[in-house]
């Protein structure tokens, strides 16, 4: 659990954190490998949501994953991008957060992650919270948490944790 004065000082720049959906690359469920492996290229990122027509949430995709159906004994098949869903191969079981002011969740979910998706409760996608952006908050907490609180080093060497 996150001491207050720490979750205050995060929490203070939550309405940073999202990119909102409508600037989130994404690719649909039923678009082909071919569409999703352009759009992770011109982009330059290695994984981005999978949304359904509606907007709803479904899961990832990577570049490792399309490039795994490509590659054949000898040769890389490019055929198969243009025959496959990306829905066939997207990654299903993502972890994501409903409220961005969760600061505990999304930090827990970022160690492992670049980037955490963001629902609301029926899993309407709303956008992204980035590590970066969130570091940037952190880099902000590390230069203010002494300007606003006065910060008291304990003395641990009567405790039974010193013995």
């Amino acid at each position: 659990m996150l001491i207050q004065p720490v979750a205050d000082l995060l929490s203070r720049n939550a309405d940073h954190y999202l990119i909102p959906a409508d600037m989130v690359a994404n690719v649909q469920t039923d678009n082909n490998l071919y569409h999703a492996f352009l759009v992770l290229t011109k982009i330059k990122y290695s994984k981005i949501p999978v949304l359904d027509h509606s907007g709803y949430f479904e899961g990832l995709v990577s570049l490792p994953l399309i490039t795994e159906q490509m590659l054949g004994f000898d040769q890389l098949n490019t055929e198969v991008l243009l025959q496959q869903r990306v829905q066939d191969v997207m990654e299903t079981q993502v972890k994501t957060v409903h409220d961005v002011d969760d600061v505990e969740a999304t930090l827990h979910l970022m160690i492992d992650n670049p980037f955490v998706p963001v629902v609301d409760d029926d899993n309407l996608f709303e956008g992204i919270v980035t590590r970066r952006e969130f570091m940037k908050s952190f880099n902000f907490l590390t230069h203010e948490i002494g300007k606003q609180y006065d910060m008291i080093e304990k003395d641990f060497s009567t405790s039974e944790k010193a013995k």
